[in-house]
């Protein structure tokens, strides 16, 4: 499969053999990663009041709720999950980007509580501009997240495009009675974010050659962990609602679930979970254009109390490949948390709780 998308990709390309000299993928891009994506208010905006009709009723999650994939039961013990997502380079590093994008696109199977089966390559590369060996590469980093995920890459489409663009469709399957919905969500439900924030600032001082070393490989190492969890969590009855953070912030996809469940949210500050140096890169200027695009979208439904920009550009920081959000009961708290940790994920942390109220996130 593999092998033909580069057939494709590689078609029009001059002197296949020439030296070429290296090129820095993200220089292609207008913006990286999730960063990427349209505003939620513009995205509203562009769905509007999108048709309702002839939903068949084996369609269990579809547009209404803002879920991260579609869910159709095929009979009683089991649902297909279908999700695609896709975007320009976030890392110059080919293999990376692969990788990258492959267990961003994963995570939103992940977050509907359910098991990955295969994926397809969505493939868009300026084959003018770009060698077939840095194709190649892209399309292995993917391969290699999915070999992790345990799911074949079975098939696929490429485009010449201006920009690199990557990322994959996953389907997975869950039993319908597994399903994690934005809209299942409970009044006094507790909040466990699963990755630390950070992920857009690290972005962006990485487009202006600041960042460290050490923190690239925090980078690569928090966007290419899979977040398996959510296959686990699925299975648990205190487990009500799942989300990954992602492109609109943790305050962007909490107001997903708020929405969805028509509660409102409290958050501690203090308890959120925040990458290796990112509070001192905030404090030097390093931000995304995508988080400020984020607040202007969803900013009046946000009470950020005492807190200021700093903060601010934190909790709406774009993050590529972020962690599960987990609204589950008080009394299920440490089992979600044991969960986590046992697969890795040091930084899950509780960081509030959803309350009976409008849909507004408080800051606290």
């Amino acid at each position: 499969m593999r092998d033909r998308i580069v057939a494709n990709v590689q078609q029009g390309i001059p002197h296949m053999n020439a030296p070429i000299e290296p090129v820095r993928l993200t220089q292609f891009s207008h913006g990286g990663g999730c960063g990427c994506k349209i505003a939620p208010s513009v995205l509203r905006e562009i769905l509007g009041e999108a048709s309702r009709s002839a939903i068949p009723a084996a369609l269990l999650v579809g547009l209404e709720t803002a879920d991260d994939a579609a869910v159709y039961q095929i009979n009683d013990q089991q649902a297909i999950v279908a999700t695609t997502d896709f975007f320009m380079p976030v890392v110059d590093d080919p293999y990376d980007f692969g990788r990258i994008a492959a267990t961003n696109a994963i995570s939103d199977v992940y977050a509907m509580g359910a098991r990955p089966l295969f994926a397809l390559a969505v493939v868009g590369m300026p084959v003018d501009k770009l060698p077939a060996s840095t194709i190649r590469r892209v399309l292995e980093g993917g391969e290699a997240v999915c070999a992790t995920a345990g799911i074949p890459i079975a098939g696929g489409h490429s485009i010449d495009s201006v920009e690199p663009i990557y990322g994959l469709v996953a389907i997975g399957l869950v039993d319908p009675a597994r399903v994690k919905r934005n809209a299942d969500a409970k009044a006094g439900d507790r909040l466990v974010l699963g990755k630390g924030l950070g992920v857009g600032i690290y972005s962006a001082a990485l487009k202006k050659g600041a960042l460290d070393p050490a923190l690239y490989d925090t980078l690569i190492a928090t966007t290419t962990r899979l977040n398996t969890p959510g296959t686990r969590l699925a299975g648990m009855d205190g487990v009500h609602a799942m989300t990954d953070v992602t492109g609109f912030g943790l305050l962007g996809h909490l107001l997903e679930i708020c929405r969805g469940s028509r509660l409102g949210a409290e958050i501690r500050w203090r308890d959120v979970p925040t990458l290796q140096g990112v509070t001192d890169l905030v404090e030097r200027g390093f931000r995304t254009g995508a988080s400020a695009r984020n607040w202007q979208s969803y900013g009046d439904h946000v009470d950020m109390g005492t807190f200021g920009e700093s903060e601010r550009a934190l909790l709406t920081d774009p993050q590529t490949s972020g962690g599960l959000l987990v609204s589950c009961a008080p009394d299920a708290v440490d089992d979600v948390l044991a969960v986590f940790r046992e697969e890795g994920f040091a930084d899950a942390a509780v960081v509030g709780q959803l309350v009976a109220a409008e849909p507004v996130v408080q800051v606290r």
